[in-house]
């Protein structure tokens, strides 16, 4: 679908003049343009078709970005020296006196200042960049650790949940919907045979072990944005900006930072965690963190990224099964490729699972 992105731009409260508005990024979720704008002196922006598929309560999740974003603000006023618009994510008003606008179809749009001179990475390629990446997600967290008021709306409820997705793949498996189900028995048993263990941090949670905290929840590397000199700059993608456990924050991190390989490499021989770039995140994100967390909080993070790895796993394998319906896809096959790499990459974990614990214990 061609959209006017002009007239959507003309929407907001936004500086300068539509130049051009071109596909950006590579998110699964969202419709992403950047939009140029005419003049040098003002910014560019980045504007969003929001999928109402997935977030079905926008205003909800527009909510929820608005106060982590004044709050992140606000906190970064008082620090000296900072460069808000490069540090923090800024939402720019519509002209409706909302954070987001509709249009004649009923698409929901947003739109947010592009943060200039940053860079992005999909693969870490050393310790001092998984540091940097370790460090910015600890920050953020420290950061919202007093956010005021109501707790934050769930915008996706049990997103990280292992108990309702392992229920949502069980039933799906039992549907197979498009008969599916007998090309990935070997998965589906990788699958099963996990399942119980990853079922602790939801009970130490229950027990009341460790506390919900505002996380991120979908802190993989392309979401932490360094500046041209490669140091922590900017959390991006707060759509799952919700209460959560650490480990969901932490776990998610280690997946993409430390992962030598891509989310979807198909030559699994390749796929594999690098303990150093473990160590280095782990170093980062404890140099902020380390005096909010509880006990049991630091025991069980060597433990998370075995966690999340595996629920992406589920969540991809699952949606292969259920025909795709939830992440973008560029060929037949590319949820089960990503799903058997997200496993590989558990194995790889486990392998090495003595040493994550040895290298914790030592930070903390």
């Amino acid at each position: 679908m061609n959209h006017n992105l002009k007239e959507i731009f003309d929407s907001f409260k936004a500086e300068g003049t539509f130049s051009k508005g071109e596909p950006y990024g590579s998110g699964h979720i969202h419709d992403t343009f950047r939009v140029v704008t005419a003049e040098e002196s003002t910014d560019d922006y980045i504007l969003q078709r929001l999928n109402n598929r997935v977030f079905k309560n926008i205003p909800e999740l527009q909510d929820n970005i608005e106060r982590v974003t004044r709050h992140l603000n606000l906190k970064l006023k008082s620090i000296p020296g900072s460069d808000i618009k490069r540090e923090c994510l800024t939402l720019i008003p519509a002209k409706n006196g909302k954070s987001w606008i509709t249009d004649a179809e009923g698409n929901f749009w947003r739109m947010y200042i592009f943060i200039s001179n940053h860079r992005s990475y999909n693969i870490v390629d050393s310790p001092d960049k998984a540091f940097e990446g370790g460090k910015a997600i600890g920050r953020f967290q420290a950061m919202l650790a007093d956010l005021p008021g109501v707790p934050l709306h769930e915008t996706i409820p049990f997103f990280h949940n292992i108990e309702k997705r392992l229920e949502t793949f069980n039933r799906t498996c039992k549907d197979d919907p498009v008969k599916r189900v007998g090309k990935v028995e070997n998965e589906i048993n990788s699958v099963l045979k996990r399942a119980e263990e990853m079922k602790v941090i939801l009970r130490l949670g229950r027990e009341g072990k460790i506390p919900l905290r505002i996380t991120h929840n979908d802190t993989k590397f392309n979401n932490i944005l360094l500046d041209e000199n490669d140091k922590a700059l900017c959390v991006i993608d707060l759509d799952t900006v919700m209460p959560g456990y650490i480990h969901y924050d932490f776990g998610d991190a280690i997946r993409t930072a430390a992962n030598i390989a891509a989310e979807d490499e198909k030559e699994l021989s390749k796929v594999k965690m690098d303990i150093r770039l473990f160590e280095a995140y782990a170093r980062g994100y404890l140099s902020e963190t380390r005096d909010t967390l509880n006990e049991v909080e630091k025991e069980f993070l060597a433990f998370a990224p075995r966690l999340i790895t595996y629920t992406i796993a589920v969540r991809f394998l699952t949606d292969y099964i259920d025909r795709d319906n939830y992440f973008k896809i560029h060929h037949e096959h590319h949820n089960l490729q990503r799903a058997r790499a997200q496993l590989k990459l558990v194995e790889s974990m486990e392998e090495q699972y003595g040493e994550m614990q040895e290298i914790i214990g030592r930070l903390i």
